[in-house]
């Protein structure tokens, strides 16, 4: 139940309607608030403020008639604008980017901020009444001097949403080619690539793998789809009630159908309601997330750096900033703990053993991905040689950087099939002041 509700939760952060339903809601009671204020003459004391010049119903009606109907149109092309920025970077950076610029909370918010001032001014303007109409209320009359019923203060709130309204959109228009350049796509995935390697995996100065798995009796998937979410903190207490072990079999991403094992129990007697309770622990759906899924965000770097140096491309520059920022996160995992699953913080492995994802698993997925496309690339390639050495100066084991230092000479066996003259020998060179490097680190 936690994990369909977290998935709901996601699926909300992802959407366009969320924050305008939710400011449209608010200034539709902000209306009814300020009007009341209004009505009861609680707006009085703008008159001790002589700029303030009161407005009369015709001027009112006009101010807000203008508000409404410029905040709507501005509110359409925002999201036309919006759209169309994220049609171009799901088209030129790949399509599983499109989370990405639909989870941006400045598109989000922006939008919600035109909505709500359109809402707010239509539902003062319905109260705005005339000189020569009758007023609905003996408060509508004694709410000002002047003749008809003009909601002084809420004019005033609804000018100022206008202002911040155009402050908003300054900040927009800003926003929309700011957030769809390369370098800021690249930066925000590699931060948050290192964020969350932080998050699963806290124990520095560490080297420990994955340990091996117990075998048991398998739980097979129900449903069809991605797994967006896993339920860890519930499967922990599922198997510490059952006094036995759940080794899961895929990860969070993994694309599952009817008959795959989602985990092994062991240690335990398995019935049908407790495999009914550990399948309601995995959440699926039609796509892939960034949460509990580090594979994610780097198959996502992966695939701009791959676009970046095909051939229709050409565009090493963008290569070799994605293999920059997978260089930051496969350094914290370098110099890190690997043996524990994502959000477990009591960690018992006799409980609940996550896939033996161990550094390997993470470089094949990142580097070894790259390495086919960089080997073609002269400048890819030696910026590649170059990170590999970052990465291996903070792992903590001698394995890890034996493994980085493989994944360096596979490359330039891979270049060797691709690159002739000048450019190889510049590329062994490089590779050579590598290894003596790595031999001084102890590999």
């Amino acid at each position: 139940m936690i994990a369909r509700l977290r998935s709901i939760w996601l699926n909300i952060n992802a959407s366009y309607w969320f924050f305008p339903a939710l400011f449209s809601v608010i200034a539709f009671f902000l209306s009814f608030v300020t009007i009341y204020l209004d009505r009861n003459g609680a707006a009085e004391w703008l008159t001790d403020f002589p700029w303030l010049q009161p407005a009369r119903p015709d001027g009112a009606r006009t101010v807000l008639t203008v508000i409404a109907g410029s905040m709507i149109g501005t509110a359409a092309t925002v999201f036309s604008i919006t759209i169309a920025a994220v049609a171009y970077a799901s088209g030129n950076y790949g399509p599983r980017l499109l989370t990405n610029f639909m989870e941006d909370k400045g598109n989000q918010v922006s939008l919600g901020v035109f909505i709500a001032t359109f809402v707010y001014a239509v539902m003062v303007l319905r109260v705005v009444r005339g000189e020569d109409e009758r007023a609905a209320s003996a408060a509508d009359a004694a709410a000002t001097s002047l003749p008809g019923f003009t909601p002084q203060l809420s004019l005033l709130v609804a000018t100022a949403m206008a202002i911040w309204a155009v402050a908003v959109l300054v900040y927009f228009l800003h926003h929309i080619p700011s957030g769809i350049r390369i370098n800021t796509v690249l930066q925000g995935i590699g931060k948050r690539f290192v964020r969350d390697v932080k998050t699963r995996f806290p124990e520095e100065e560490g080297g420990r793998e994955p340990g091996q798995q117990n075998a048991g009796e398998p739980v097979t998937a129900l449903a069809n789809g991605y797994i967006e979410i896993i339920d860890f903190d519930t499967l922990q207490d599922i198997a510490a009630d059952a006094e036995g072990c759940i080794a899961l079999k895929l990860r969070t991403g993994d694309f599952v159908h009817r008959g795959v094992p989602l985990v092994e129990v062991s240690d335990t007697e398995l019935t049908d309601d407790l495999a009914d309770r550990i399948r309601d622990c995995f959440v699926t759906g039609g796509m892939r997330t960034a949460t509990q899924d580090l594979e994610h965000l780097i198959d996502e770097l992966v695939e701009i750096a791959l676009r970046a140096l095909s051939p229709g491309i050409n565009d090493p520059f963008t290569a070799i900033t994605a293999t920059h920022w997978l260089s930051a996160g496969m350094a914290e995992l370098a110099q890190r703990n690997l043996d524990r699953g994502p959000e477990q913080d009591g960690y018992d492995w006799d409980h609940v053993q996550p896939l033996d994802d161990d550094f390997e698993h993470f470089l094949n997925r990142g580097f070894g991905a790259i390495r086919a496309s960089a080997a073609g690339s002269p400048m890819a390639a030696g910026k590649f040689i170059d990170t590999l050495y970052s990465v291996a100066r903070n792992a903590n084991s001698r394995h890890r950087r034996a493994l980085l230092l493989r994944e360096g000479l596979q490359l330039v066996e891979q270049a060797k099939t691709v690159i002739e003259g000048p450019s190889l020998e510049e590329l062994n060179a490089r590779f050579d002041k590598f290894a003596e490097a790595m031999e001084k680190l102890g590999t």
